[in-house]
Protein backbone atom coordinates (compact mmCIF):
# COMPACT_ATOMS: atom_id res chain seq x y z
CA UNK A 1 0.00 0.00 0.00
CA UNK A 2 1.34 3.42 -0.93
CA UNK A 3 2.12 6.08 1.67
CA UNK A 4 -0.76 8.22 0.39
CA UNK A 5 -3.22 5.34 0.79
CA UNK A 6 -1.87 4.53 4.25
CA UNK A 7 -2.37 8.13 5.35
CA UNK A 8 -5.81 8.17 3.74
CA UNK A 9 -6.77 5.02 5.64
CA UNK A 10 -5.53 6.49 8.93
CA UNK A 11 -7.52 9.68 8.36
CA UNK A 12 -10.59 7.71 7.32
CA UNK A 13 -10.42 5.59 10.48
CA UNK A 14 -10.10 8.69 12.64
CA UNK A 15 -12.98 10.53 10.98
CA UNK A 16 -15.35 7.55 10.97
CA UNK A 17 -14.43 6.45 14.47
CA UNK A 18 -14.78 9.98 15.85
CA UNK A 19 -18.38 10.25 14.65
CA UNK A 20 -19.64 8.74 17.90
CA UNK A 21 -17.69 11.34 19.89
CA UNK A 22 -19.22 14.21 17.91
CA UNK A 23 -22.72 12.80 18.39
CA UNK A 24 -22.17 12.57 22.14
CA UNK A 25 -20.86 16.13 22.33
CA UNK A 26 -23.77 17.50 20.31
CA UNK A 27 -26.24 15.67 22.57
CA UNK A 28 -24.53 16.82 25.76
CA UNK A 29 -24.61 20.43 24.62
CA UNK A 30 -28.28 20.77 23.76
CA UNK A 31 -29.13 19.27 20.37
CA UNK A 32 -31.80 16.57 19.96
CA UNK A 33 -31.20 13.31 18.08
CA UNK A 34 -33.29 14.45 15.10
CA UNK A 35 -31.63 17.86 14.98
CA UNK A 36 -28.27 16.14 14.80
CA UNK A 37 -29.48 13.72 12.14
CA UNK A 38 -30.99 16.27 9.77
CA UNK A 39 -27.99 18.60 10.07
CA UNK A 40 -25.59 15.72 9.52
CA UNK A 41 -27.41 14.57 6.39
CA UNK A 42 -27.69 18.07 4.94
CA UNK A 43 -24.01 18.93 5.46
CA UNK A 44 -22.86 15.56 4.14
CA UNK A 45 -25.05 16.02 1.07
CA UNK A 46 -23.47 19.41 0.47
CA UNK A 47 -19.96 17.94 0.53
CA UNK A 48 -20.89 15.15 -1.87
CA UNK A 49 -22.72 17.53 -4.20
CA UNK A 50 -19.56 19.62 -4.40
CA UNK A 51 -17.46 16.51 -5.05
CA UNK A 52 -19.88 15.33 -7.73
CA UNK A 53 -19.82 18.75 -9.38
CA UNK A 54 -16.02 18.73 -9.39
CA UNK A 55 -16.07 15.26 -10.96
CA UNK A 56 -18.70 16.39 -13.48
CA UNK A 57 -21.23 13.84 -12.26
CA UNK A 58 -24.94 14.64 -12.46
CA UNK A 59 -27.72 13.64 -10.10
CA UNK A 60 -29.97 10.76 -11.22
CA UNK A 61 -32.86 11.76 -13.45
CA UNK A 62 -34.99 8.63 -13.64
CA UNK A 63 -37.82 7.92 -11.23
CA UNK A 64 -36.79 4.32 -10.65
CA UNK A 65 -33.44 5.33 -9.18
CA UNK A 66 -35.03 7.95 -6.95
CA UNK A 67 -37.53 5.34 -5.77
CA UNK A 68 -34.67 3.05 -4.76
CA UNK A 69 -32.94 5.97 -3.10
CA UNK A 70 -35.99 6.62 -0.93
CA UNK A 71 -35.61 3.14 0.56
CA UNK A 72 -31.82 3.23 0.78
CA UNK A 73 -31.74 6.68 2.36
CA UNK A 74 -34.18 5.62 5.06
CA UNK A 75 -32.39 2.42 6.11
CA UNK A 76 -28.78 3.49 5.42
CA UNK A 77 -28.91 7.07 6.66
CA UNK A 78 -32.03 8.53 8.24
CA UNK A 79 -32.95 5.61 10.53
CA UNK A 80 -29.48 4.48 11.71
CA UNK A 81 -28.21 8.05 12.15
CA UNK A 82 -31.23 8.79 14.35
CA UNK A 83 -30.88 5.52 16.28
CA UNK A 84 -27.21 6.21 17.02
CA UNK A 85 -28.11 9.63 18.42
CA UNK A 86 -30.99 8.17 20.44
CA UNK A 87 -28.81 5.37 21.77
CA UNK A 88 -25.98 7.68 22.78
CA UNK A 89 -28.32 9.61 25.03
CA UNK A 90 -27.78 6.82 27.56
CA UNK A 91 -24.84 4.77 26.24
CA UNK A 92 -21.18 5.79 25.99
CA UNK A 93 -19.80 6.77 22.60
CA UNK A 94 -17.13 4.07 22.76
CA UNK A 95 -19.72 1.36 23.29
CA UNK A 96 -21.73 2.76 20.38
CA UNK A 97 -18.71 2.26 18.14
CA UNK A 98 -18.31 -1.31 19.38
CA UNK A 99 -21.96 -2.19 18.63
CA UNK A 100 -21.63 -0.58 15.20
CA UNK A 101 -18.94 -3.18 14.43
CA UNK A 102 -21.62 -5.92 14.43
CA UNK A 103 -23.00 -4.74 11.07
CA UNK A 104 -21.13 -7.35 8.96
CA UNK A 105 -22.57 -10.13 11.12
CA UNK A 106 -26.12 -8.92 10.53
CA UNK A 107 -25.35 -8.53 6.82
CA UNK A 108 -24.22 -12.15 6.61
CA UNK A 109 -27.18 -13.43 8.61
CA UNK A 110 -29.63 -11.48 6.46
CA UNK A 111 -27.97 -12.76 3.29
CA UNK A 112 -28.39 -16.32 4.51
CA UNK A 113 -32.04 -15.78 5.42
CA UNK A 114 -32.79 -14.21 2.03
CA UNK A 115 -30.78 -16.81 0.14
CA UNK A 116 -28.56 -14.15 -1.44
CA UNK A 117 -25.33 -15.33 0.19
CA UNK A 118 -23.41 -18.47 -0.68
CA UNK A 119 -23.65 -21.45 1.72
CA UNK A 120 -21.68 -21.15 4.93
CA UNK A 121 -18.28 -22.77 5.14
CA UNK A 122 -17.25 -24.16 8.55
CA UNK A 123 -14.99 -21.13 9.08
CA UNK A 124 -17.74 -18.62 8.29
CA UNK A 125 -20.26 -20.45 10.47
CA UNK A 126 -17.74 -20.38 13.30
CA UNK A 127 -17.21 -16.67 12.71
CA UNK A 128 -20.94 -15.99 12.82
CA UNK A 129 -21.36 -17.88 16.09
CA UNK A 130 -18.26 -16.31 17.61
CA UNK A 131 -19.36 -12.82 16.56
CA UNK A 132 -22.81 -13.12 18.10
CA UNK A 133 -21.20 -14.66 21.17
CA UNK A 134 -19.29 -11.39 21.45
CA UNK A 135 -22.55 -9.44 21.19
CA UNK A 136 -23.98 -11.55 24.01
CA UNK A 137 -20.88 -10.85 26.08
CA UNK A 138 -21.28 -7.11 25.53
CA UNK A 139 -24.96 -7.10 26.53
CA UNK A 140 -24.47 -9.54 29.43
CA UNK A 141 -28.21 -9.96 30.17
CA UNK A 142 -27.33 -12.21 33.11
CA UNK A 143 -25.77 -9.26 34.98
CA UNK A 144 -27.51 -6.30 36.55
CA UNK A 145 -24.72 -4.14 35.17
CA UNK A 146 -25.24 -5.49 31.65
CA UNK A 147 -26.11 -3.39 28.62
CA UNK A 148 -29.63 -4.71 28.05
CA UNK A 149 -31.09 -1.20 27.88
CA UNK A 150 -33.24 0.72 25.43
CA UNK A 151 -30.29 2.84 24.33
CA UNK A 152 -28.07 -0.15 23.62
CA UNK A 153 -30.87 -1.86 21.70
CA UNK A 154 -31.28 1.31 19.61
CA UNK A 155 -27.58 1.14 18.73
CA UNK A 156 -27.89 -2.50 17.78
CA UNK A 157 -30.96 -1.59 15.72
CA UNK A 158 -28.82 0.92 13.80
CA UNK A 159 -26.39 -1.86 12.87
CA UNK A 160 -29.28 -4.05 11.71
CA UNK A 161 -30.66 -1.13 9.68
CA UNK A 162 -27.32 -0.80 7.90
CA UNK A 163 -27.42 -4.50 7.07
CA UNK A 164 -30.93 -4.17 5.60
CA UNK A 165 -29.81 -1.16 3.58
CA UNK A 166 -26.75 -2.90 2.18
CA UNK A 167 -28.82 -5.91 1.12
CA UNK A 168 -31.27 -3.63 -0.70
CA UNK A 169 -28.57 -1.45 -2.23
CA UNK A 170 -26.66 -4.50 -3.36
CA UNK A 171 -29.60 -5.38 -5.60
CA UNK A 172 -30.66 -1.96 -6.81
CA UNK A 173 -27.94 0.68 -6.45
CA UNK A 174 -24.55 -0.91 -7.05
CA UNK A 175 -22.37 -0.67 -10.13
CA UNK A 176 -24.02 2.55 -11.24
CA UNK A 177 -22.30 5.40 -12.97
CA UNK A 178 -21.63 8.65 -11.10
CA UNK A 179 -21.33 7.14 -7.58
CA UNK A 180 -20.60 10.49 -5.94
CA UNK A 181 -23.72 12.03 -7.45
CA UNK A 182 -25.87 9.03 -6.50
CA UNK A 183 -24.54 9.20 -2.95
CA UNK A 184 -25.26 12.92 -2.80
CA UNK A 185 -28.80 12.20 -3.97
CA UNK A 186 -29.15 9.57 -1.27
CA UNK A 187 -28.12 12.00 1.47
CA UNK A 188 -30.44 14.66 0.05
CA UNK A 189 -33.25 12.13 0.29
CA UNK A 190 -32.23 11.26 3.85
CA UNK A 191 -32.31 14.96 4.70
CA UNK A 192 -35.90 15.06 3.47
CA UNK A 193 -36.84 12.00 5.56
CA UNK A 194 -35.43 13.48 8.76
CA UNK A 195 -36.81 16.97 8.09
CA UNK A 196 -40.30 15.47 7.87
CA UNK A 197 -39.82 13.93 11.31
CA UNK A 198 -38.47 17.08 12.98
CA UNK A 199 -41.84 18.45 14.18
CA UNK A 200 -42.47 15.20 16.07
CA UNK A 201 -38.91 14.85 17.33
CA UNK A 202 -38.95 17.57 19.92
CA UNK A 203 -36.11 19.90 20.78
CA UNK A 204 -32.91 19.19 22.61
CA UNK A 205 -32.14 19.81 26.25
CA UNK A 206 -32.04 23.55 25.63
CA UNK A 207 -29.14 25.96 25.73
CA UNK A 208 -27.46 24.86 22.51
CA UNK A 209 -23.93 26.24 22.64
CA UNK A 210 -20.97 26.57 20.30
CA UNK A 211 -19.65 23.12 21.22
CA UNK A 212 -22.82 21.50 19.92
CA UNK A 213 -22.73 23.52 16.70
CA UNK A 214 -19.07 22.71 16.07
CA UNK A 215 -19.62 19.02 16.86
CA UNK A 216 -22.55 18.58 14.47
CA UNK A 217 -20.76 20.58 11.77
CA UNK A 218 -17.66 18.38 11.98
CA UNK A 219 -19.89 15.30 12.05
CA UNK A 220 -21.74 16.36 8.91
CA UNK A 221 -18.87 17.71 6.83
CA UNK A 222 -16.03 15.41 7.82
CA UNK A 223 -17.66 12.41 9.51
CA UNK A 224 -20.31 12.03 6.81
CA UNK A 225 -19.36 13.76 3.57
CA UNK A 226 -15.55 13.69 3.46
CA UNK A 227 -15.37 10.10 4.73
CA UNK A 228 -17.37 8.81 1.79
CA UNK A 229 -15.04 10.52 -0.64
CA UNK A 230 -11.95 9.17 1.15
CA UNK A 231 -13.42 5.68 1.18
CA UNK A 232 -14.21 5.95 -2.52
CA UNK A 233 -10.62 6.97 -3.28
CA UNK A 234 -9.18 4.21 -1.09
CA UNK A 235 -11.23 1.54 -2.86
CA UNK A 236 -10.24 2.91 -6.27
CA UNK A 237 -6.54 3.00 -5.36
CA UNK A 238 -6.09 -0.14 -3.24
CA UNK A 239 -9.10 -2.37 -3.85
CA UNK A 240 -12.02 -3.48 -1.73
CA UNK A 241 -10.19 -6.03 0.43
CA UNK A 242 -7.51 -3.57 1.59
CA UNK A 243 -10.08 -0.87 2.24
CA UNK A 244 -12.07 -3.27 4.45
CA UNK A 245 -9.30 -3.05 7.05
CA UNK A 246 -10.75 0.29 8.15
CA UNK A 247 -13.75 -1.53 9.62
CA UNK A 248 -11.57 -3.14 12.27
CA UNK A 249 -10.19 0.20 13.41
CA UNK A 250 -13.46 2.09 13.97
CA UNK A 251 -14.45 0.60 17.36
CA UNK A 252 -10.87 0.96 18.60
CA UNK A 253 -10.89 4.65 17.63
CA UNK A 254 -14.31 5.27 19.19
CA UNK A 255 -13.29 3.64 22.50
CA UNK A 256 -9.99 5.54 22.62
CA UNK A 257 -11.57 8.92 21.85
CA UNK A 258 -14.35 8.36 24.37
CA UNK A 259 -11.78 7.63 27.07
CA UNK A 260 -9.55 10.59 26.14
CA UNK A 261 -12.13 13.34 25.68
CA UNK A 262 -15.24 12.19 27.57
CA UNK A 263 -13.61 10.28 30.42
CA UNK A 264 -15.58 7.17 29.45
CA UNK A 265 -14.46 3.95 31.04
CA UNK A 266 -15.42 0.97 28.92
CA UNK A 267 -15.22 -2.08 31.17
CA UNK A 268 -13.11 -5.17 30.46
CA UNK A 269 -16.23 -7.17 29.54
CA UNK A 270 -17.15 -4.77 26.72
CA UNK A 271 -13.53 -4.66 25.52
CA UNK A 272 -13.45 -8.47 25.49
CA UNK A 273 -16.76 -8.50 23.63
CA UNK A 274 -15.35 -6.11 21.03
CA UNK A 275 -12.34 -8.35 20.44
CA UNK A 276 -14.60 -11.40 20.10
CA UNK A 277 -16.92 -9.59 17.67
CA UNK A 278 -14.03 -8.45 15.47
CA UNK A 279 -12.55 -11.96 15.53
CA UNK A 280 -15.90 -13.35 14.40
CA UNK A 281 -16.16 -10.76 11.64
CA UNK A 282 -12.65 -11.66 10.46
CA UNK A 283 -13.61 -15.34 10.24
CA UNK A 284 -16.67 -14.54 8.11
CA UNK A 285 -14.62 -12.67 5.52
CA UNK A 286 -13.84 -14.35 2.21
CA UNK A 287 -10.30 -15.64 1.82
CA UNK A 288 -7.76 -13.19 0.47
CA UNK A 289 -7.41 -13.77 -3.24
CA UNK A 290 -11.00 -14.86 -3.71
CA UNK A 291 -11.66 -11.59 -5.50
CA UNK A 292 -14.51 -10.72 -3.19
CA UNK A 293 -14.45 -8.26 -0.35
CA UNK A 294 -16.63 -6.22 1.91
CA UNK A 295 -16.34 -2.86 0.30
CA UNK A 296 -17.36 -1.62 -3.09
CA UNK A 297 -17.69 1.98 -4.26
CA UNK A 298 -21.46 1.97 -4.12
CA UNK A 299 -23.96 4.59 -3.08
CA UNK A 300 -23.58 3.88 0.63
CA UNK A 301 -23.49 7.53 1.50
CA UNK A 302 -22.99 9.02 4.87
CA UNK A 303 -19.67 7.76 6.03
CA UNK A 304 -20.52 4.09 5.89
CA UNK A 305 -19.10 1.59 3.40
CA UNK A 306 -21.42 -0.81 1.65
CA UNK A 307 -20.46 -4.06 3.34
CA UNK A 308 -21.08 -6.73 0.75
CA UNK A 309 -19.87 -10.23 0.00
Amino acid sequence: MSLASTLRMALLSLLWGSGFLWIKLALNHGLSPLQITVTRCALGAGVLLAAALAARQRLPRDRRTWGHLLVAAFFCNALPFALFSIGEQTVDSGTAGVLNATTPLWSLLLGLLLGTDRPLSPARLTGLLVGFGGVLLIFAPWQRAGLMTGGALALLGAAVSYALAFAYMGRHLTDRDAPLAVSAAQLLTATGWTALALPAGGSGTGGVDMTALVAVTVLGIFGTGVTFYLNYRLIADEGATSAATVGYLLPVVSVALGALFLDERVGPRVIAGMVVVLAGVALTRPRVGSGRGWLRPTAAAGGRPALRR
